[in-house]
């Protein structure tokens, strides 16, 4: 099952869209799940408040994930992880035309720009490619 399968099967089990993208790159970046899963929960439905979508919120979470160097007394890494996440907004931006939920839901009365599904699959393949090298 690759990760986009394995994002579907956890959404249909109930995690938000930010615990789906976080929790299909545990197994290849090293992380325990619960941990992952516990840290992702208040970023679904965009941040609790329909904001930024949770599965960009993901990205940032999976992008921290395997760029940081976790040096406390003096972190290099913030430039790097904030590129890839400028690119990886990017993307998402050119594919969905809105990273706020309330926008692609459609919520105000325009029309819906993508489904929760789809904004997850999106969100693993840039990230794949991204940070694995992996194309669609």
């Amino acid at each position: 099952m690759d990760r986009k399968e394995l994002s579907m099967e956890l959404h249909k089990q109930g995690f938000n869209c930010a615990q789906c993208v976080v929790c299909s790159y545990c197994n290849v970046l090293g992380y325990d799940p619960v941990t992952a899963f516990k840290m992702a929960e208040a970023f679904g439905f965009g941040m609790g408040s329909a904001g930024t979508c949770g599965a960009v919120s993901g990205m940032a979470m999976v992008i921290g994930m395997k760029t940081s160097d976790g040096d406390l007394d003096n972190p290099k890494t913030k430039r790097e992880s904030y590129n890839l996440m400028r690119r990886a907004t990017g993307e998402f931006l050119r594919k969905n035309k809105s990273i706020v939920c309330r926008e692609i839901k459609g919520m105000d009365g325009g029309p819906v720009l993508c489904s929760c599904d789809d904004c997850i699959k999106d969100s693993i393949g840039i990230l794949d490619e991204l940070l694995l090298g992996i194309k669609d």
